[in-house]
C-alpha cells in the first residue's frame, strides 16, 4: 500500500489500522475518555503513527507488533506494552512467539524487564484466551 497523499486520508486509514490492531473496544473506550485536550494526541497518533508508519509496505503488521512488544518491554512502558501484546495477538503473533520476544529482550534489556514482561503478557494472553492466569 502506498501512503495516502493527504493528511486527512492518512488519519482516516490510520484510524482503521488502529481499530484493526488494537480492537474496537479499546479504541471506543479511548474515544469515550477523550476530551478536547487529549483529542490532539489521538489525532496525532492516528495520522503519524498509524496513518504513516503502520501503513508502510516495508514490514508486515505482525512484524511491527513483534517490534512493539520488544521495544515497549525494553523501555518499561507497561501500559502500552499490554495494549500491544493484545495487538500482537490480533496480528497473528502466537504466545510462543511472544515468549521468544521476551527472552530476546532479556538478553538485550535485562532479566528484570523480561520478568515483568512475562508476568504482564501472561495475564493478557490468558484474558484473550478466556483462561485465568496463574
Amino acid at each position: 500500500m502506498s501512503l495516502p497523499d493527504s493528511i486527512a486520508e492518512r488519519a482516516r486509514q490510520g484510524a482503521t489500522v488502529r481499530r484493526e490492531v488494537l480492537g474496537g473496544s479499546y479504541v471506543d473506550a479511548g474515544k469515550q475518555q477523550a476530551n478536547s485536550f487529549t483529542q490532539h494526541f489521538i489525532e496525532f497518533t492516528q495520522t503519524q503513527c498509524w496513518g504513516n508508519v503502520w501503513l508502510r509496505d516495508g514490514i508486515s503488521r505482525k512484524t511491527r507488533s513483534m517490534l512493539n512488544v520488544c521495544l515497549l518491554a525494553a523501555l518499561g512502558r507497561w501500559h502500552e506494552f499490554e495494549v500491544h501484546v493484545r495487538g500482537a495477538l490480533n496480528n497473528g503473533v502466537s504466545p510462543d512467539e511472544i515468549a521468544e520476544i521476551l527472552l530476546h529482550t532479556a538478553v538485550y534489556a535485562g532479566i528484570p524487564v523480561a520478568a515483568d514482561g512475562f508476568r504482564r503478557a501472561d495475564i493478557i494472553i490468558n484474558e484473550v484466551a478466556g483462561a485465568p492466569s496463574k
